[in-house]
Order: C-alpha cells, then structure tokens, then sequence
C-alpha cells in the first residue's frame, strides 16, 4: 500500500471533511394531531401517515399517583 510523499496540511485535512459535517433534523407537523414527525414517517403519536390511518398506537394506561 502506498504511502503518502508529504504532510497533509491543517487545512487541507479541513476541507477534506467539509462534506461531514452533521445535518440539521428536519420536522414537519402532523396533519391530524399536530405533534413533531419526521417527513416521509408514519406519526408515533396517532399512527397516520397521508391523511390515513396505517398503523395502531397502544394507548398507555395512566399510572395512579397519590
């Protein structure tokens, strides 16, 4: 394997990794209830995905607090 003939500068080294920098997470609101949801997902909170219902959601049931 071959190796290389000189340093790779600060800078170059830099731009080589322009392309990884982190992305920002892009969110959209549901149509039906309105919570955060990923485009192109099928919503975690009611389970529709354009305009219709494509999965089923377990509802929790609510603890008891005294």
């Amino acid at each position: 394997m071959a190796n290389p003939k000189k340093q790779k500068t600060h800078a170059a080294t830099h731009r080589g990794r322009a392309h990884l920098a982190l992305k920002k997470v892009v969110l959209n609101k549901c149509p039906k209830c309105g919570k955060a949801v990923k485009p192109h997902t099928a919503c975690a909170a009611c389970g529709s995905y354009k305009g219709r219902e494509v999965r089923t959601v377990k509802v929790k049931a609510a603890s008891k607090k005294k």
